[in-house]
């Protein structure tokens, strides 16, 4: 099966919204065996959709809509549709209810276009929309299958993965089943990861090897089919023991893990906790970490200290310190995590100091970073990072560098 996916929405064209809905529903159709070849975005306009609509039933079974499913009079998705396939729509009366209890446990009242949202295709299996109002929808109609989903992220994701999933692996072929695997890695850029398994890239056909760069990461997808499930995952172990054996150790986790999520994992288990002492991160650390349910158990708080006179008073840097190396330093790295840790009362301790950029900072240029470590019982370390990026960036990049370096600290 091969799908094609049409964003509708002027505002996609205008730049004013990113097209995150084409790259969601791609990852989610590799999974399961479904090609996607072609991507399309078309504005507001009922001839330019009926179009791309066109075009799309010259080389795609299956054509995926996201967006223009709402009450105003430039949603026109379904209208263009139906009148393009010679159906018409209907009212589905359980999105009817939907909406209007909506409105009611709202307290407002329902204007009349609201009702717009309920229309259906007629004869098509309707996707329950969970978290908003316009439900989606899925019709089979001639050689191809149409699916018609809102455009709201925090409504279409949800709504493909529990409903829209399910419908099209009704129509595939069953007799194969499809095992998708992604690895994370961290520390390793993709070219040079594509190095090391250049041979492997190029002789795969079953399973496929497909790597991506991400945001400072670099994952690889493996996808296998088989007659059976088992079958599917030992070909998939196998080609991941191979990349493993050659880039294990920039390995961290599968599928929709992240290193911050790894971290509490591993602190989770060996019954620890840490503190934190960040100043060219602003909190960035402690607001990644606390976004993941459960934190509390292993997170004891932390400072952000910007300035030396907050280095000093909150942290209890030492004066000495800051005026012998500067607050760009591994000794006041050190110090930062050593006493985060024991103010705070953490087996651990973590700190950030450097400069973000664009400007130099105690004569160090943009990137210049020290992350502290401490883990009661050792000497407190430091490491050094050379990052090369915008200020937003390095300050990303400073805190995946930080929960690597303190996973592989407790680890071993």
């Amino acid at each position: 099966m091969n799908a094609e996916i049409i964003a509708v929405g002027s505002e996609l064209l205008l730049g004013q919204i990113t097209n995150t809905n084409a790259r969601f529903l791609s990852a989610q159709l590799a999974a399961i065996g479904v090609n996607v070849y072609h991507h399309t975005v078309v504005g507001d306009n009922p001839d330019r959709l009926k179009r791309a609509l066109e075009i799309a039933e010259e080389r795609s079974s299956l054509i995926i809509f996201t967006g223009g499913l709402g009450p105003t009079k430039d949603d026109l998705t379904k209208e263009t549709i139906a009148k393009h396939l010679g159906t018409s729509l209907e009212m589905d009366e359980s999105a009817m209810q939907s909406i209007q209890s909506y409105f009611s446990r709202a307290n407002r009242k329902m204007t009349e276009n609201n009702r717009k949202q309920a229309l259906v295709l007629k004869g098509s299996h309707v996707l329950p929309n969970e978290n908003g109002m316009a439900p989606g929808m899925f019709l089979a109609a001639g050689r191809h299958y149409y699916m018609l989903l809102p455009g709201p992220p925090f409504e279409m994701e949800p709504m493909f993965a529990k409903y829209g999933i399910p419908a099209i692996a009704a129509k595939m072929d069953t007799q194969a089943k499809i095992v998708s695997r992604v690895l994370r890695f961290f520390g390793i850029g993709e070219a040079a990861l594509e190095a090391q398994l250049e041979d492997l890239i190029e002789a795969q056909s079953n399973p496929t090897i497909a790597p991506l760069a991400g945001e400072s990461e670099v994952t690889i997808r493996l996808t296998a089919g088989n007659a059976t499930e088992e079958g599917a995952i030992q070909l998939i172990d196998e080609v991941e023991a191979k990349i493993l054996s050659r880039v294990g150790q920039f390995f961290y986790g599968y599928d929709d893990t992240s290193l911050m999520k790894e971290l509490f994992k591993l602190l989770k288990e060996k019954n620890l906790t840490v503190a934190a002492a960040e100043s060219l991160t602003g909190g960035l650390f402690q607001e990644q970490l606390t976004v993941i349910p459960g934190a509390s158990s292993v997170f004891k708080g932390g400072v952000v200290c910007y300035s030396n006179e907050a280095k000093v008073k909150l942290v209890h840097v030492r004066e000495e310190t800051l005026a012998e190396h500067g607050a760009v330093s591994a000794e006041c790295a050190r110090e930062l995590a050593e006493n985060a840790a024991s103010l705070l009362g953490a087996d651990a301790g973590i700190s950030f100091t450097g400069v973000a950029g664009p400007e130099a900072l105690e004569g160090h240029p943009p990137g210049t970073v020290f992350v502290g470590l401490f883990i009661k019982g050792q000497p407190a370390l430091a490491e050094k990072l050379m990052l090369a990026g915008t200020r937003e960036i390095n300050r990303i990049r400073t805190v995946k560098h930080g929960a690597s370096l303190l996973i592989q600290a407790l680890k071993y």
